[in-house]
């Protein structure tokens, strides 16, 4: 563990404040320079550039414990060069990172992010806006603004539209059922949850943790998360209407239907329309049920002329998550929250703080920590405003189609090959498929698949993730790079057959 040095040879010597701070100082305005910053910035570049033509291995095969060690030293009493810093970056950590930017990563929901909006992370951190308030980010709140409009103006909403940027889709989601729990409760903030009757949230068996988990914060109680099953991956409609029939008939309110485009297991998408359809039909006293969409991963099929059609009816709910970060390929943190009408966020927040939130019209319009949980947050707007700048959204949208088609040429090519079953037809970019050779019984195949799966993460061919599908463990893949082409998922399938040889033989087949 880390460790602050003591003992007598650390006292020997009484440093002399003045001469530590003098030797900052001129150490900070040194670090100012491009010239100063070109050793890290050049890491990131050598990455960028030398996982382009996809050599190397894609993650690590060291332990947990063989890093740890490795970094294990007493805490810096002083500092060093950044170059001599640059450099044990490099031998220390660098070499055992998972290389996003590599096309043979297929693993986790997590971008390899477009160059222009790395640069840019730089700039966010160089002016450290704070975007609560206007007076502490004069260009970025508009900023923030502007784009969150054109994000409303894709969905189809109108001027009543607006929204804020988030750290991603957990954060949006909690968000977005706070301001469903007020529209419900409307005196929630300053009572609390009344003991009775307390009102339930419904979502698909597939849904997402963070609605659980924003039940449970929010107080509400995960208990009162009523899961409806699905068919086919997506919620089944017909089930959610029997059981909003059977609410209805006991008195129970309803807090919000949460539906999904883009569920984190297989990237399906629930029936928009159809849902709304439900929560017209069973409104209460104030009005439609809650419809929140989270699109976390799938709100990028909303710039798709090919795709958009798998969130027909999204305009017809009241909030929406959506993860930049995710199908739009930009570096961490950029989720944002989309509200049908504004003022319903700003409720959700009914909280005074006269030593940061200003009153007035003005206020209330460019002011974003009165509709933001967050209080202190990036201005990460900027990554995502630059990334629309530089590569523009049709091409963007081409982007995201091309990874839906690599998934399905993907899915195509194992439905061919005699050692996998498909899950199901990808909907977007992520699909799930179990690795199936001949005479193997399935409860074994279930911990062999978890032993294919490491021996081929650890080999350098690729990365990928494994998942459970009704009690089967299965193989799962998301296409979240732009160098990925389908030639580089036909070399997936080589290099899981070929390990695949080798764990049966181990194992005995």
């Amino acid at each position: 563990m880390p460790r602050y040095p003591t003992g007598s040879s650390a006292l020997r010597a009484i440093p002399d404040p003045e001469a530590l701070l003098a030797q900052l100082d001129e150490e900070l305005e040194a670090d100012t320079t491009l010239e100063a910053a070109e050793p890290i910035l050049a890491l990131a570049a050598k990455y960028l550039t030398g996982t382009k033509k996809g050599v190397g291995p894609v993650s690590t095969w060291h332990s947990a414990q063989t890093i740890a060690d490795r970094l294990d030293s007493e805490m810096p009493l002083r500092g060093r060069p950044l170059d001599e810093v640059a450099q044990r970056l490099a031998t220390h950590l660098l070499d055992d990172v998972n290389r996003l930017a590599h096309p043979m990563y297929i693993g986790h929901q997590v971008s390899a992010p477009l160059p222009a909006a790395v640069w840019t992370d730089a700039l966010i951190s160089a002016y450290n806006q704070s975007m609560a308030v206007r007076e502490m980010s004069p260009s970025f709140t508009p900023l923030e603004r502007q784009v969150i409009a054109w994000m409303t103006d894709l969905v189809g909403w109108d001027s009543r539209a607006g929204g804020t940027m988030t750290s991603g889709g957990t954060e949006a989601t909690f968000s977005a059922l706070l301001a469903a729990r007020t529209a419900v409760i409307p005196n929630v903030w300053t009572h609390g949850l009344p003991v009775m009757p307390t009102p339930v949230l419904l979502c698909g068996e597939h849904t997402h943790y963070a609605v659980l988990r924003a039940a449970g914060e929010m107080g509400l109680g995960t208990n009162r998360v009523i899961t409806i099953p699905s068919r086919d991956h997506s919620m089944d409609v017909a089930a959610l209407r029997v059981k909003l029939k059977q609410l209805k008939d006991k008195q129970t309110p309803v807090m919000a239907i949460v539906a999904t485009a883009g569920c984190t297991a297989t990237g399906s998408f629930d029936d928009i329309n159809a849902i709304a359809d439900l929560c017209a039909e069973y409104k209460g006293a104030r009005g439609d049920i809650w419809l929140h969409v989270d699109a976390a991963h799938g709100g990028a099929a909303i710039l798709s002329d090919t795709q958009r059609f798998r969130v027909a009816g999204i305009e017809r709910a009241r909030s929406i998550s959506w993860d930049p970060h995710k199908t739009l390929n930009l570096p961490m943190a950029a989720g944002m929250l989309l509200m049908r009408d504004e003022s319903e966020l700003a409720a959700a927040f009914s909280q005074q703080a006269p030593y940061l939130f200003a009153s007035g019209d003005e206020a209330r319009v460019w002011d974003t920590g009165p509709r933001s949980f967050q209080c202190s947050r990036r201005a990460d707007v900027l990554k995502l405003y630059v990334a629309l700048e530089r590569y523009g959204i049709e091409p963007l949208a081409a982007l995201y189609d091309r990874t839906c088609r690599v998934a399905l040429a993907l899915h195509k090519m194992l439905e061919e090959h005699p050692d996998f079953t498909t899950i199901h037809e990808p909907q977007s970019s992520i699909l799930c498929f179990a690795w199936t050779p001949k005479d193997v019984p399935t409860p074994k195949l279930n911990e062999l698949t978890d032993v294919l799966r490491e021996r081929y993460n650890r080999s350098g061919r690729g990365w990928i993730t494994v998942t459970t599908m009704d009690k089967r463990r299965v193989l799962r893949v998301a296409v979240m790079n732009a160098r990925t082409t389908e030639a580089h998922v036909k070399k997936l399938v080589d290099g899981l057959v070929a390990e695949g040889r080798t764990v049966l033989q181990h194992a005995g087949y």
